[in-house]
């Protein structure tokens, strides 16, 4: 016999496969799955649109989309270390210092292959004068 912890497990785990399949289905049907020129349109305040709605970002936005999250779950992990960092101890301390060296060295290795050099500077260096 299962024990009292795996039955609510298994009934938990019923009640959700359940309600994502009726979100799904209702979806679907709701949704009718037409579609025509009118409808993939750009609306914006009852303007047609003149030009194409896709715009080619330049790379450094993306990059420092990257950037921002790389660090932002790097402070989580540091914050989230030093607020124990008591009840971790020397091992704790060895296995920060080792996560921070190895996104310091990919940070390193990053800027030697010129993956930072973005912007005007950059463009100016890499264009031979003429």
């Amino acid at each position: 016999m299962l024990p009292e912890a795996f039955f609510h497990l298994l009934i938990y785990s019923a009640i959700t496969v359940a309600l994502i399949g009726g979100l799904l289905l209702a979806a679907w049907w709701l949704g009718g799955g037409r579609s025509s020129a009118h409808n993939s349109s750009a609306y914006e305040s009852g303007i047609n649109p003149t030009t194409s709605a896709r715009l080619a970002w330049p790379v450094p936005f993306y990059l420092i989309a990257i950037f921002f999250i790389v660090f932002d779950v790097e402070a989580a992990f540091v914050f989230t270390w030093a607020v124990a960092w008591d009840l971790l101890g020397l091992v704790g301390l060895v296995q920060i210092t080792v996560f921070i060296i190895i996104l310091a060295a990919g940070l390193v290795w990053l800027w030697l292959k010129g993956g930072l050099d973005w912007g005007p500077a950059a463009s100016r260096r890499r264009s031979p004068d003429v």
